[in-house]
């Protein structure tokens, strides 16, 4: 018995073209959804008491600003990659 504490982070795509990539960075607390962060949103949300407050906290700090870029970072650069791949195997 313990707690779990992890986060998720994935990207949402319908094209290799920047406008349809989501970034979506997702902290879980014992399999509760807590707090996400979405691209197409560009900020924090909160779905509990403490992740509403952390989303507070970094909506206002240099944390937003990290996470608006890992869009290009972590989707646009790979995206091409995993979308030849899904359109050959469909």
């Amino acid at each position: 018995d313990g707690f779990w504490n992890y986060v998720v982070t994935h990207c949402d795509f319908n094209s290799t073209d920047s406008k349809d990539i989501t970034f979506i960075r997702s902290y879980y607390y014992n399999k509760l959804e807590i707090v996400r962060f979405d691209s197409s949103v560009g900020r924090y949300v909160g779905y509990t008491e403490l992740g509403v407050k952390n989303a507070e906290a970094w909506n206002s700090g240099p944390e937003v600003v990290q996470m608006r870029n890992e869009k290009e970072r972590y989707c646009v650069n790979y995206v091409g990659n995993d979308y030849r791949s899904a359109v050959t195997k469909s």
